[in-house]
């Protein structure tokens, strides 16, 4: 594709993401339900956005929670260089649970839960032992839920169609399809990224 074409189309798919942005961000303005409020960290006038879509039960998203999440967070969300809004994509009925139960929680507490999920995978979602609603039972606890929200909050299926249609919205409006997808600004990126890369994307983005 010649140069200038090449960047026509970028600019063309750029203006389409930013527009879908913009649609799903008024229809998220639009919710009732304070639990499907927007869950971020950083600063709101960061002059670069950043969504990861991710789900509970993803290895993908537990290994860049692990092995990225911490620098990012010290280095670009920390000192207000980037806004991070986390994005429910849940791959299966387990990980639709947890998102559900971390939802109910308050607002503070909803990272701290989501990060100590996302790194315990192998002990409540993945434990051939273990009831995976009872070990997500127990993590709740420790973060401060009493079993009756608990079980209120698995078992509220307003919540969980809201959550469902905040994920259809990503996957019709922004073609997402796995996990983890990052936006970052009006940019897209399908998969786990390094640091280095995840870097560049936002430096691209504030360019």
């Amino acid at each position: 594709m010649p140069t200038l074409l090449r960047r026509r189309h970028l600019l063309g798919a750029s203006l389409a993401l930013g527009a879908a942005l913009a649609s799903l961000r008024g229809a998220y303005a639009q919710g009732a339900d304070p639990r499907m409020a927007l869950r971020a960290l950083g600063n709101p006038k960061a002059k670069v956005t950043v969504q990861e879509w991710f789900s509970l039960t993803c290895t993908h998203c537990a290994r860049f929670a692990a092995e990225t999440f911490p620098e990012v967070k010290t280095k670009l969300i920390d000192t207000g260089k980037i806004y991070y809004e986390f994005k429910d994509f849940p791959l299966d009925q387990v990980a639709l649970a947890a998102a559900m139960v971390a939802r109910s929680l308050p607002a503070d507490r909803y990272e701290p839960f989501v990060l100590a999920l996302l790194s315990s995978q192998d002990r409540w979602a993945f434990n051939q032992g273990v009831d995976p609603q009872a070990a997500l039972q127990q993590m709740a606890a420790l973060a401060g839920m009493p079993k009756a929200t608990f079980e209120a909050a698995i078992n509220d299926q307003a919540l969980k169609h809201e959550i469902l249609a905040e994920q259809d919205r990503g996957a019709t409006k922004l073609h997402i399809d796995s996990t983890p997808t990052f936006i970052i600004g009006t940019s897209q990126h399908a998969g786990e990224m390094t640091y280095d890369a995840f870097l560049k994307a936002v430096d691209a983005a504030a360019a």
